[in-house]
């Protein structure tokens, strides 16, 4: 279970919070999960967002759900004579459901994708029409997106695009780490989730 009273006060620490002055490695944190606590963990990522911009800590979070945004990517994009990859997709699904989920893990590994999600967060952390800081990005939502796209990819992927010292990503993860690797769902090996360092259960760099 999560312990949302510590986990909030992690973010809440002012040390924490300072994307440039860090003791840890790294800047991808992963906080896990049981799966029977998704709807809890979405409800209460809600609740963070609301009570950490509040004048004592002053923080815009920027919560991305990774499979819907893969949605809105996909929606986004026209395809021959559809407006929207997505439609095309989920009309092709009907006949051809294979394909279609091979052409969906292809666009959730492909690096406009990424440069996508770079994209989402660079426009959020390079706000300036207010006096808020920005230094945490809430990954989301990796149950729903697999198994278009595994965590291990999505952050070693990211990583060309990322910029340490500008926010943190904490990474929601449905699921727990055995050994050097991730169980999702704690049945499925999700491989060895690269440079991240786990909140809550005595961090350390995995």
């Amino acid at each position: 279970m999560v312990n949302f009273e510590e986990l909030y006060e992690k973010l809440a620490d002012k040390q924490f919070q300072d994307t440039e002055n860090t003791d840890f490695f790294y800047n991808y944190f992963v906080v896990q999960y049981s799966v029977c606590e998704e709807k809890e963990v979405e409800r209460t990522l809600d609740q963070f967002k609301e009570a950490l911009s509040r004048p004592t800590n002053y923080i815009d979070v920027l919560s991305l759900d990774i499979f819907d945004e893969l949605c809105h990517f996909l929606d986004n994009r026209p395809f021959f004579k559809y407006d929207s990859s997505l439609e095309y997709l989920l009309e092709k699904d009907k006949t051809m459901p294979d394909a279609v989920t091979k052409s969906i893990t292809n666009m959730a590994n492909s690096d406009e994708f990424y440069e996508y999600i770079n994209t989402r967060i660079l426009e959020h952390i390079t706000r300036n029409d207010d006096n808020m800081r920005r230094p945490y990005v809430f990954f989301y939502g990796i149950g729903r997106i697999y198994p278009y796209l595994r965590t291990n990819v999505l952050l070693t992927a990211y990583e060309k695009f990322n910029r340490a010292n500008k926010y943190k990503v904490i990474l929601l993860y449905p699921g727990s780490q055995i050994g050097n690797s991730f169980s999702l769902f704690d049945k499925l090996e999700d491989s060895h989730t690269y440079r991240a360092t786990i909140l809550l259960n005595n961090p350390h760099n995995v």
